[in-house]
């Protein structure tokens, strides 16, 4: 906060009420107006600026130097990592290898709740990790429809599915995108230790959860072992990583190693009872292991150089004294205090880029020129999304700046102790709204922080529980929908496919609220 106060009105109520017209006005402008989602973040900045300025007395400058640096930082490194994830999915699909990685998949079990957990589940997290903004909802939708799957049905449970993964979508934005605020005595390394503390719950559940949805309980008992093996391998592993290593592989790691351990334990093990939607058996292609190790290698170059570059040996090389100090772009905002400091070759970004040059590198079905040209269509399709980013995070810069989040952090403190279970409902109205746990971060993880302050309750955990929440309304936010219905060819069933999918996602968050609020007397 810049501001002298956050209270211009000398009543907490009516500041807070006019630090919450530009979300307030958000939301509007994306429901009862129905714009589309850059229009609205433009306007809302606009308005904004304005209240920042006039009402809460925050310099010009700073004002535009805030601006400024929520455009700087959506581009990089959040449009930069957006641009090279989707850009590397894109250079596996033009090769081939996406086709033969598919094939492969779905060919390990005939019986299709097996099918359902490697693809609805393992392959929908890993898209998810790799490039996530709804690729992984329709892709695996469409390869279950193609199986036998219902059309609906198929675009149902993808969304369930993602609620075990949409937390660290496109290599861990919605949490990596925590530093980003400056929010003091919180990182995203934070924010993904406490994530630890609630997700898994949910995540070992979902398998079961996909299971009971096509089958009841007579699949879960038939398909018990796999669904353990699932579960298990996901979960802890998802654990493990967003503990000690950080969010940036946390869908990626554990949803390849649950496919190839599930894999690995069907050659030994298959149900007794081959579970058929419309009892027909679908061939599917053969592929060799080395097609299949090909196939792959786009993602596992992904893994490894994200893993080198998440290593705090790695980091420590730009760090104060470090080797590659140097390489840092450092330099303040004129007219304003903010600084702005740029690690184009510690950026995760960069470490994308280079599994997709190496990639093409090592692969005869595409060239460097046709896969430059991927970029440019990438940046081509994604521009518009990047500007509404760089947007929200300009308001999102002002309202701190500007006080408004604090004076919206004291008042929803207010609540006192029960904060905590209602906190993930912030996450939840944010994403069924904007259709994005980056932007529901980016809006209330600083005034969830605010919150945390003043009740002494762990920040961390609050904003955890904002993303939690956030995940939740992924199953339902009409963007997730519109995505779903479109690519299994059912525009005009965006109603039915939301009723399909509602009770789930309010029974995921109804635990999200009470766990939060029962972990909020421990931390």
């Amino acid at each position: 906060m810049i501001v002298e106060t956050f209270n211009p009105f000398n009543n907490l109520a009516i500041s807070a009420a006019v630090a919450a017209i530009p979300i307030l006005l958000f939301l509007l402008c994306l429901t009862v107006l129905r714009m589309k989602g850059i229009q609205a973040a433009l306007l809302n900045i606009a308005v904004t600026f304005s209240i920042a300025i006039i009402v809460f007395e925050l310099p010009l400058g700073e004002a535009v130097g805030s601006v400024i640096e929520g455009l700087i930082q959506g581009i990089m490194p959040i449009g930069f990592i957006i641009v090279m994830a989707v850009w590397l999915y894109k250079i596996s699909m033009k090769s081939g290898k996406f086709d033969v990685l598919r094939g492969s998949i779905a060919g390990i079990s005939q019986d299709q709740r097996i099918q359902l957990l490697l693809i609805g589940f393992c392959f929908n997290a890993f898209l998810e990790g790799a490039a996530g903004f709804g690729v992984p909802i329709a892709i695996c939708a469409v390869m279950l429809v193609s199986l036998g799957f219902k059309p609906l049905k198929a675009a149902m449970l993808c969304l369930v599915a993602n609620g075990a993964s949409g937390a660290f979508g496109a290599i861990g934005i919605p949490v990596g995108i925590i530093d980003t605020f400056s929010i003091e005595g919180v990182s995203s390394m934070d924010v993904s230790v406490m994530t630890a503390l609630t997700l898994p719950i949910i995540n070992f559940t979902i398998p079961f959860l996909l299971i009971w949805i096509i089958d009841g309980f007579k699949g879960i008992k038939e398909v018990f072992p796999a669904i353990i093996v699932t579960s298990a391998t996901y979960t802890v592993t998802q654990a493990m990583i967003t503990v000690w290593v950080g969010p940036e592989l946390a869908d990626i790691i554990p949803s390849l190693l649950a496919m190839g351990v599930l894999a690995l334990f069907l050659q030994k093990w298959q149900p007794q009872h081959i579970f058929l939607l419309n009892e027909q058996k679908i061939e599917q292609e053969k592929y060799s292991i080395g097609s299949i190790v090909k196939a792959w290698s786009p993602f596992y170059l992904l893994t490894i150089f994200i893993f080198v570059w998440s290593l705090p040996a790695f980091k420590g090389l730009f760090a104060e004294g470090g080797l590659l100090t140097g390489s840092l772009i450092k330099f303040g905002i004129p007219g304003s205090s903010i600084d702005i400091s740029l690690n184009l070759i510690g950026a995760t970004g960069t470490a994308i880029l280079l599994a997709g040059l190496t990639t093409i590198a090592t692969t005869k079905a595409i060239n460097l020129p046709e896969g430059l040209g991927l970029i440019k269509k990438t940046v081509v399709e994604f521009w518009i999304p990047i500007v509404m980013i760089s947007a929200i995070i300009g308001i999102a810069k002002l309202m701190t700046y500007g006080g408004l989040t604090v004076a919206l952090g004291e008042a929803v403190a207010t609540t006192g102790a029960i904060f905590p279970l209602l906190s993930p409902i912030l996450g939840w109205i944010g994403v069924f709204m904007t259709g994005s746990v980056v932007n529901n971060n980016t809006l209330f993880a600083p005034i969830q922080a605010t919150a945390g302050d003043i009740l002494g309750t762990n920040s961390a955990l609050l904003i955890s529980a904002n993303t939690a929440g956030g995940v939740m309304a992924k199953l339902v936010s009409p963007q997730s929908i519109v995505i779903a219905t479109a690519a299994v060819g059912k525009i005009g069933s965006e109603a039915m496919l939301t009723k399909m999918a509602l009770k789930y996602s309010i029974a995921l968050l109804i635990f999200v609220c009470i766990w939060t609020f029962i972990l909020s007397f421990f931390f």
